[in-house]
């Protein structure tokens, strides 16, 4: 199995920095689609941003990018979300997730990732 346990949310103010982390325990060197996804009160979760850990090809939601930065570190098995000119919009709870196999491409959606961490809370106010 995979677990996943998420870290380094907080509050900050509109215009701060935050980085995420994501500690996976898994070693394995199968290929896996690795996630961030975020959900407000009263919203859908909805996906952030993703990479495969075949290519390191990241992929994000228009709303985040050139603000957000999606990588892993391969040898510690942690993924990391740095999220930059924070705004009120990207309040909410954050998740990582995983999916085994090769279509990363394809894994936009919440429902195709099999694993999940607890989440991590994000506020970020005006």
């Amino acid at each position: 199995q995979v677990q996943l346990v998420e870290s380094g949310g907080g509050s900050v103010q509109a215009g701060g920095s935050l980085r995420l982390s994501c500690a996976i325990s898994v070693n394995t060197n199968s290929p896996f689609c690795l996630g961030w996804f975020r959900q407000a009160p009263g919203k859908e979760r909805e996906g952030v941003a993703r990479i495969d850990t075949s290519s390191d090809n990241p992929r994000y939601a228009d709303s985040v990018k050139g603000r957000f930065t999606i990588s892993r570190d391969g040898a510690k098995n942690t993924l990391y979300l740095q999220m930059t000119s924070l705004k009120p919009e990207d309040t909410g709870t954050y998740y990582c997730a995983a999916r085994s196999g090769p279509l990363c491409a394809f894994s936009s959606r919440p429902s195709v990732y099999s694993y999940w961490g607890q989440g991590t809370q994000v506020t970020v106010s005006s």
